[in-house]
């Protein structure tokens, strides 16, 4: 089962009072799929961007709002929104698929530096499920598992009781491992501040000053991450370690 099915049906299970989305939402949002059917992208990206602006934020609005600028050719804007649907739901396919393609489209094509194979897949599990998904599971598992347990300290049948106790702690434990995970991402994401570059062409400098050395050029739609700010520079790296310094109005943070 897709994790993204595994996190609608624990709320489902969970919590089925709880109301899934507002319908004035929903109906800008299927506002905005029509649009962009009828490949009216520029008024879908409005669309979509109301939604933003009363508050809505999901994985599923970036997405559509990078795939609207995508069609309109604008990587840059693409990309930023891609990647800001993957930090609210890492690990989905299609937007991953769409960020490749995206990145395919600028003119900067860097290699990463290799990374160690344990923390790729310590960073995989962190990232595995968003960290609301991971605050479902933890309250879940903990709730059910204590429920388990009351269970096993009232149950008179032998095979019932041993099963509720064992059950129990197993989820208490599932529950706790999801908190942790929930704020092991969050830490992540603020350890790891990223941008996109949105001026054409950049010239990135050995200091926090226009004056300084030009060390590389890079150019619209890569992306970087943020070492250090200094008044209106920023300090960045590129996927292959090259480091220098930007102004800050060159891109915009994810």
């Amino acid at each position: 089962m897709h994790k993204h099915n595994i996190c609608l049906l624990l709320l489902v299970l969970i919590f089925p009072l709880f109301s899934m989305g507002n319908n004035k939402a929903e109906d800008i949002f299927l506002k905005g799929n029509k649009e962009y059917a009828n490949a009216e992208y520029e008024e879908a990206l409005k669309t979509y961007q109301q939604l933003l602006d009363e508050g809505y934020e999901s994985a599923d609005v970036y997405f559509n709002i990078g795939n609207s600028n995508y069609k309109l050719g604008n990587m840059s804007s693409a990309i930023l929104n891609y990647e800001k649907a993957r930090k609210l739901n890492p690990g989905d396919e299609d937007i991953e698929l769409n960020l490749q393609l995206a990145n395919l489209k600028i003119t900067d094509k860097i290699e990463p530096v290799p990374e160690f194979f344990l923390a790729t897949w310590w960073r995989n599990i962190v990232l595995f499920f968003s960290v609301s998904a991971w605050s479902v599971l933890g309250v879940a598992g903990v709730t059910l598992g204590f429920l388990l347990l009351i269970v096993y300290l009232f149950a008179l049948v032998l095979p019932i009781k041993k099963s509720a106790f064992y059950i129990g702690v197993c989820l208490i434990l599932i529950g706790v491992f999801s908190i942790i995970m929930s704020e092991m991402q969050q830490g992540y994401f603020s350890r790891h501040q990223e941008a996109i570059v949105f001026a054409g062409t950049v010239n990135v400098k050995s200091g926090p000053d226009a004056s300084q050395k030009t060390l590389f050029v890079i150019h619209e739609g890569t992306k970087v991450s943020i070492k250090s700010k200094n008044q209106n520079w920023i300090e960045v790296e590129l996927p292959n370690g090259n480091i220098g310094w930007i102004n800050l109005t060159d891109v915009k943070e994810i």
